[in-house]
């Protein structure tokens, strides 16, 4: 069973009315981090090389060489960091693309030099 909420809308309103749109967008901004910072900290906290498997699918990779990379990163202790992320600053850093940079790590080169 549950209880209905009143309707406080017009208390709630009160204190809002009197800000301009600008204060009106940050306050809309920080509600906003206030309640996805629990999300990205769950999401940095908790992943799987299922959920890194996905993520490089959807940059563009090969399942199997998606697979190869996730477990090379597994074998690192480097899935904390995010498989996609890692991939995506190497390329930024070396001026490669995304395909570029992950078969350059399937090719054994650059893990000593993983901006993480």
């Amino acid at each position: 069973m549950s209880l209905e909420r009143g309707d406080d809308f017009a208390s709630r309103r009160e204190r809002l009315r009197a800000m301009s749109d600008e204060e009106l967008h940050s306050y809309f901004w920080s509600l906003v981090d206030k309640i996805t910072e629990p999300l990205i900290e769950e999401a940095r906290t908790h992943t799987t090389p299922s959920i890194e498997r996905s993520v490089l699918l959807r940059m563009g990779f090969s399942s199997v060489d998606a697979k190869a990379l996730v477990a090379k990163m597994h074998e690192r202790a480097l899935l904390g960091h995010g498989a996609g992320r890692i991939i995506l600053e190497l390329a930024k850093s070396k001026g490669i693309s995304v395909r570029e940079a992950g078969a350059a790590l399937l090719e054994g080169r650059y893990w000593e030099e993983l901006p993480i």
